[in-house]
This record gives C-alpha cells, structure tokens and sequence, in this order.
C-alpha cells in the first residue's frame, strides 16, 4: 500500500487506504526536481526502506519493515561532496550532517525513504524521511511528517513494498 500525499485546501493530506491524515511537507513545497537544501518534497514514488527509532523513548513498534533503535552517534551525511552522501553515519563525522538523536522528538520515529539512494546522485537530496510532525504541522527541509499516532498505525501495517507517493495535486475525486 502506498502512503498518497498531496496538497489540500487545509495544506496537505496523506491517504493510507482509507484513512485520511493531515501531514507536512517541506517548508518550500514540493519540487519535481529536487536539489539539497532546497527545502522541498521531492515529487515521486519512495520506498518505505527501513525504521529507524528512539529506544529510549518508545519500544520497537510493530511493523512489517526492517527495523533499528538509534544512537547517540547516529547522523546522516547531507554533504554532495562526501562519499557517505545520503547515507546514515557514526558521529562525530567530518562532513556536514544530521544529527538523528534530537531533542524535539521529530526523529523518535523515522522511515528512511527510498530517495536518491539507488543509486545516490550528489546534490540530488538527502535526508528523505518519513517522521514525526511538529506542533502546528509547519514545514519539514523537505521530509513527509504525521502525527505519532497516524506513523505508528501506519507502521503497524507497513510492509517491505510500500512507498511515499507524493503528487502534485489531488487525486481525482477528492
């Protein structure tokens, strides 16, 4: 099953069968060509790749993806130069990065998204997560986000397979 994201009139949605949820998007929109730091969603179809969360602030939650609690340590290269780009890194790292392990809780919970990864482009984007939403749903460097309830009954039926479609526009019909 895939998670459908498209712009609304309240902002955005995102389907999940027949569940509708609000979500967030990038704080620029969504781009058919993504670049890094753009701070765009990439329009397209992304695999839902692996879980990755917070140990020590929630248990593993169910779900049919591989999954892995993260570290302290753990980071994500963001820098187009570096051979690790868009990859997941162990901190300190030299290169530019992000740092997974944060205290606002948006990475309690992350769904590493199929995005420029096979085979990674410099400069194409990193960092395409699917995450935990922000108070007010504001605007992500470019991630999907939904609220913890909405990601964890997503995860709970989340198969290897299933995908992030984000469109441009409404599907027809709603």
């Amino acid at each position: 099953m895939d998670l459908i994201v498209f712009p609304d009139k309240n902002g955005f949605s995102a389907l999940w069968g027949e569940r509708r949820w609000r979500c967030a998007v990038g704080r620029s929109g969504l781009a058919a060509d993504k670049r890094e730091g753009d701070g765009a969603t990439p329009i397209g179809t992304w695999a839902l790749r692996r879980l990755l969360f917070r140990g020590d602030r929630l248990d593993r939650p169910p779900t049919g993806l591989p999954s892995q609690a993260i570290a302290r340590n753990d980071g994500w290269c963001d820098a187009p130069e570096d051979p690790a780009y868009n990859q997941q890194v162990e901190l300190p790292y030299a290169a530019s990065h992000e740092e997974l392990w944060r205290d606002d809780g948006i990475y309690d919970l992350i769904v590493v998204l199929g995005h420029n990864d096979d085979p990674v482009i410099p400069g194409l984007g990193s960092a395409i997560f699917l995450h935990l939403a922000r108070d007010g749903f504001s605007g992500t460097e470019g991630c999907v986000a939904l609220e913890r309830a909405n990601l964890i009954t997503l995860l709970a039926e989340a198969k290897p397979g299933d995908a992030v479609r984000v469109l441009a526009a409404a599907p027809s019909g709603l």
